[in-house]
């Protein structure tokens, strides 16, 4: 039997201003799910949503691509997205990854989806992962040297 198994396409979005664990544990399970595109954030919407300095989408995507070229040893799809949605209310794709921060976008997206007679897209809700001090890892704390990009306690 020479059946071909296509491969499910995955969606995972983010600004991944500064990468840490709790991005890697969002992206590896993305990857484990088939083929992943990832949108990431505009520097324009980057600013709307942190509402806080964040490094430019030249250097996130740079430091994304090296990360997943070293983790995955793959070329991996990274768009620029302007809006919370990206791609999903146009093109299918089996999965989209969220984190509890995004649960309800991706419950936004299935709902116009569905509006626009478009199939939902299944979501795989990944917990945030916690920092030593079992509070979530953000570039908030990182950024205010509480904890390191792994979750470790500073100072």
């Amino acid at each position: 039997m020479n059946k071909r198994r296509t491969r499910k396409k995955v969606i995972v979005g983010g600004t991944f201003d500064i990468l840490h664990n709790g991005h890697k544990a969002l992206l590896k399970r993305a990857f484990s799910l088939g083929k992943v595109t990832i949108g990431l954030t505009s520097d324009t919407l980057a600013k709307k949503i942190k509402k806080r300095k964040v490094n430019d989408f030249k250097y996130r995507k740079k430091v994304l691509a090296s990360f997943l070229r070293k983790e995955f040893r793959i070329e991996t799809k990274i768009i620029k997205i302007e809006n919370k949605f990206g791609p999903t209310l146009k093109e299918d794709f089996d999965y989209i990854v969220v984190s509890p921060k995004t649960y309800e976008t991706a419950l936004l997206i299935n709902k116009i989806r569905l509006k626009n007679n478009k199939k939902p897209i299944y979501i795989i809700l990944k917990k945030l992962v916690l920092a030593e001090d079992r509070k979530p890892i953000s570039c908030e704390r990182i950024l205010k040297k509480k904890i390191d990009v792994i979750g470790q306690l500073m100072g």
